[in-house]
């Protein structure tokens, strides 16, 4: 095993006054540690192409997961999916790409504009191989992959932007990856990637869709571990024991609450010092402690984080907010949802007796929500998570 993994992210627009999208993407991880993204384009849009490409995303995942082969999913895929009688179409495209232990993958195209593969911050032309099963033309690529390979798997949507209004014959694949070159190689995450890519579809539309456009971006990365401290120990002499498995962990150090940076200075023998300068007013200002790479206020932090971390997941909206800022939250935001792949949280059980005010909207029980909820988001984000509690 290589010590790379896969950032997966993506993002859809609706055609203009549908509610419903047409395109779907599935995201499986397999048992023998192998991931399956499957983006699927049905027909048209509105209620019955969400049913089609969602119909067609669910069968090839839930194949692949009980154990079929690639080839066997795409027969039975293709043998099922019939072809308008009208438009001489199929009712579903679809996109398949298979990770294998993170070292190779295996990509299956149906009709869906073809895969752009990013190496180096270049595109790179990758061999396909072009298949014919039940009269349907499939395209197959074997790709070992490297640090830093980005995949842009995308529904027609995406080269059709614009067409009759900013192109002619729309915003063509040579002008997507033109467009998202310099972008592959600075270190945005798949979600942050395929985000931009959309945002841009959808002012090519005049922000009036005329077709469902959904980018999903992988991104191969190497793991990166990411460490967050929350609160002191329920027993005091617990102290120690706590701090020194915090900081004997591999990776960055995030501190957060007042009493427990107060216990991490004391167990480093370095000061705490406060910053009064507040970057925003719902952020309480950081602080700093050498050996510590982030220190940061408690609850009231740790909520805007996962206020942020369940946008990130939903639409995205507030990347401007946390993407470039410095407050404790944004911060936090950039260390776990950007940077880190391995999140290990340490979390105190002790009562802070300021929580117990009842005029306070926080108690002992909304402290372990937010690690729960945060931790179920970033598990969504498709990091590593692990909870210790003291």
């Amino acid at each position: 095993m290589n010590d790379l993994c896969s950032d997966i992210g993506y993002k859809s627009i609706n055609h203009y006054g549908e509610q419903l999208c047409g395109d779907h993407v599935d995201i499986i991880e397999q048992d023998d540690g192998s991931v399956v993204v499957v983006l699927a384009d049905g027909l048209g849009s509105g209620v019955k192409a969400s049913i089609l490409s969602t119909l067609t995303s669910k069968i090839i995942s839930t194949m692949m997961s009980e154990g079929l082969s690639l080839e066997d999913c795409v027969e039975t895929i293709a043998a099922t999916l019939p072809i308008c009688s009208v438009r001489g179409v199929a009712y579903s495209t679809f996109t398949i790409i298979q990770l294998i232990n993170n070292e190779v993958a295996e990509l299956m195209q149906y009709d869906n504009p073809h895969v752009i593969l990013f190496r180096d911050g270049k595109n790179y032309d990758y061999p396909k191989t072009e298949l014919n099963i039940d009269g349907k033309k499939i395209y197959r690529s074997t790709i070992k992959l490297c640090e830093n390979d980005v995949f842009i798997a995308m529904s027609d949507g995406c080269p059709h932007a614009g067409i009759g209004l900013a192109y002619n014959f729309g915003w063509k694949r040579e002008d997507i990856i033109s467009f998202m070159e310099p972008l592959s190689n600075v270190g945005y995450t798949a979600k942050t990637l395929s985000t931009i890519l959309v945002d841009e579809c959808n002012k090519l539309y005049g922000d009036k869709p005329g077709d469902d456009a959904t980018a999903c971006v992988v991104r191969i990365r190497k793991r990166v571990p990411m460490n967050l401290l929350f609160g002191p120990p329920s027993n005091r002499d617990d102290c120690d024991r706590m701090m020194s498995l915090f900081f004997s962990k591999e990776g960055k150090h995030i501190v957060c609450g007042g009493t427990t940076s107060s216990i991490a200075a004391k167990y480093l023998g370095k000061p705490l010092k406060a910053t009064l300068s507040f970057e925003r007013s719902d952020v309480p200002p950081i602080g700093e402690i050498e050996g510590v790479d982030l220190v940061t206020e408690g609850v009231i932090t740790i909520n805007k984080v996962l206020t942020y971390a369940k946008d990130y997941l939903a639409g995205n909206e507030s990347y401007e907010q946390w993407g470039y800022k410095h407050d404790g939250a944004s911060l936090i935001c950039r260390m776990l949802f950007e940077e880190a792949t391995d999140i290990n949280f340490y979390v105190g059980r002790a009562i802070n007796p300021a929580h117990q005010n009842p005029d306070l909207p926080i108690n002992f029980s909304i402290k372990m929500n937010l690690v729960e909820e945060l931790s179920k988001c970033l598990k969504q984000m498709g990091k590593r998570i692990k909870v210790s509690y003291f």
